[in-house]
């Protein structure tokens, strides 16, 4: 395997450094007959690595968040021992769940970025902790498993949760929590990315712009650098630092021949 040859195409220095650890965690795997994993991808860094994987057809690997249509994930690879049923059964060795659970009083209280600023504070590593599922009786952390602890003693030293009780749990065990929506009605000249982020991120179009040349926008999973991209019916819109909506249903047009758009906000 020639790093160098694999990682020629790749012309940013952050790209290039998490490709060469996504490299050097597939050959360990092989060489010692093993699974490996990284620290938790967002979603432009799995966008990238999933991208590069395929091109190069690699196949032992799993890009795994704890639960269907998570946006952080890790990078799981294996030699060719290991089966599906297998690997399965070493989720738990790898992932956990610091569960917060909120007294009474303060249940309904705190959002995703309430919890998410809290472990900003507390001055721990991002990239060992994975999404943050927020409902009204508290939060699932999920988190790697070595890092489980420290979250677990750290969090109660915040005011905030000071009376919340925190445990750890198997990531099989992660609460099924109902997203929480809500609908908005946009109006836009066109269905062009940047026009929709303009609305959504509540911004003038050529931050817009911005937004999308800073790598922040993800339609569908995927990092979109195009302001001329073309958005459809039940596509999926992540700005990282506004949320994720979707394109639910174009209920009419003005009479400027403005779109009116309803969108589905994940609050």
């Amino acid at each position: 395997m020639n790093k160098q040859e694999l990682l020629k195409d790749y012309k940013k220095q952050e790209d290039k450094l998490c490709l060469s650890q996504v490299l050097d965690k597939i050959e360990i795997s092989s060489k010692r007959d093993k699974i490996e994993y990284t620290d938790f991808l967002d979603m432009y860094q799995v966008a990238l690595v999933e991208g590069f994987l395929r091109k190069n057809q690699f196949e032992n690997y799993k890009l795994y968040g704890g639960y269907e249509n998570a946006e952080r994930k890790i990078l799981i690879t294996y030699s060719e021992k290991f089966n599906d049923e297998m690997l399965e059964k070493n989720y738990d060795k790898i992932l956990k769940v610091v569960r917060v659970t909120l007294p009474e009083e303060d249940k309904g209280k705190y959002s995703h970025r309430n919890y998410l600023g809290g472990i900003v504070k507390l001055g721990l590593k991002r990239e060992k902790v994975g999404d943050i599922i927020v409902g009204e009786e508290g939060a699932d952390i999920i988190t790697l498993n070595d890092f489980s602890d420290i979250l677990k003693t750290e969090l109660p030293s915040l005011t905030r949760f000071e009376n919340a009780k925190v445990e750890i749990e198997e990531i099989k065990n992660l609460r099924k929590l109902e997203l929480k929506v809500e609908e908005v009605t946009i109006i836009v000249p066109s269905l062009r990315l940047d026009n929709i982020v303009s609305d959504l991120a509540r911004t003038s179009r050529s931050k817009a712009s911005q937004i999308i040349a800073q790598e922040r926008v993800f339609v569908n999973g995927q990092n979109e650098t195009k302001n001329s991209k073309q958005l459809k019916l039940g596509d999926i819109v992540t700005i990282r630092g506004k949320g994720r909506f979707v394109i639910k249903e174009f209920t009419g047009t003005t009479r400027s021949g403005r779109t009116v758009v309803l969108i589905e906000k994940y609050v």
